[in-house]
């Protein structure tokens, strides 16, 4: 009799793990080095590998003799000029904001890590840069949806509500998602849920000759236009699935995304909408049960070189 194969689960690290794992400022210095360039420093600024010295204290980095500059394993990613110095609390807030289903608030992570609220909030928006990696063109089986992020208006004051009278859809942001089934998902904010911006994001997204599963709405009649299988499914006639046709997955996302939108964050402005967005796609995407808890943060860590922002672009 064949036994039946069992799916491996990954290691899922807890916090008190993560903590034992890098007990000392230092121990995160060397984490950090060896995701940036492994046992050879290389300089940030030249790419030369020669004539590297390590200075005395650690949290210095080095002096390249090339190019006659100090350089760490930061320079060049959101955490360079950090007044954050205690690499640790990088490593945790990143913990924290992958393993925190519906996000975690910068209020929440301020308490955690012992810094400020403001001082919180520019650290999860800098780990947010990473969260936006470009993926591979979803294919096979693909469900697009879309759904609008605000308030309600019962909950609005007078003057507020002025601004949104009209359709529920007045004074939301729309954000047009696209999951592949068994495999990643891909979500972004968009002016509308018009035909030209449906054909412009499915063909930046999806690979031809794939089949699309949406509703009814009108604006995703253009797909049968293109290189792909369309099938939808009739909302309005209260039905949800139609063989193959559903979009049971994207649905799903959205809940997801709006019990953090509504109970964590309970608002995000429309200039950061896209990278709330990415951080609940990425903490899907990498939510996989075989994807270890550590491999989890060396890619978060790995896709920062060459992001950088400062506190007054995100405040402007």
């Amino acid at each position: 009799m064949k036994q039946k194969k069992t799916k491996r689960r990954a290691k899922t690290l807890s916090l008190f793990e993560i903590m034992q794992m890098y007990p000392t400022e230092e121990s995160a210095f060397q984490y950090f080095e060896g995701l940036r360039w492994g046992d050879t420093p290389v300089c940030m600024k030249c790419g030369c590998d020669e004539k590297i010295t390590k200075q005395k204290n650690y949290k210095k980095g080095y002096w390249c003799g090339s190019c006659r500059s100090y350089f760490t394993a930061f320079t060049g990613t959101p955490m360079e000029h950090s007044r954050v110095k205690d690499m640790r609390k990088w490593l945790f807030a990143a913990y924290l904001l992958m393993t925190a289903r519906k996000g975690i608030s910068s209020l929440q992570l301020s308490k955690e890590l012992s810094v400020t609220q403001t001082t919180a909030w520019y650290m999860l928006h800098r780990l947010r840069l990473a969260c936006g990696e470009d993926m591979q063109a979803l294919k096979g089986q693909v469900e697009v949806d879309a759904t609008y992020l605000g308030g309600k208006v019962k909950n609005m004051s007078n003057t507020r509500r002025k601004e949104h009278e009209g359709r529920g859809t007045v004074g939301k942001q729309a954000v047009m998602g696209m999951r592949e089934r068994e495999g990643n998902t891909v979500a972004m904010p968009v002016a509308s849920e018009d035909q030209e911006t449906v054909k412009q994001a499915v063909k930046a997204q999806i690979e031809p000759g794939t089949t699309i599963y949406t509703d009814e709405h009108r604006g995703y009649s253009v797909i049968g236009k293109l290189p792909y299988g369309h099938e939808t499914v009739n909302h309005s006639a209260k039905e949800f699935v139609n063989g193959m046709a559903h979009t049971n997955g994207m649905e799903s996302v959205w809940a997801v995304m709006k019990r953090g939108f509504h109970g964590v964050y309970h608002h995000w402005s429309v200039k950061h909408c896209a990278q709330y967005v990415n951080e609940f796609t990425f903490r899907l995407n990498e939510g996989n049960v075989e994807i270890d808890t550590q491999d989890r943060l060396n890619s978060l860590f790995r896709t920062m070189k060459d992001k950088t922002i400062t506190y007054e672009e995100l405040t402007a």
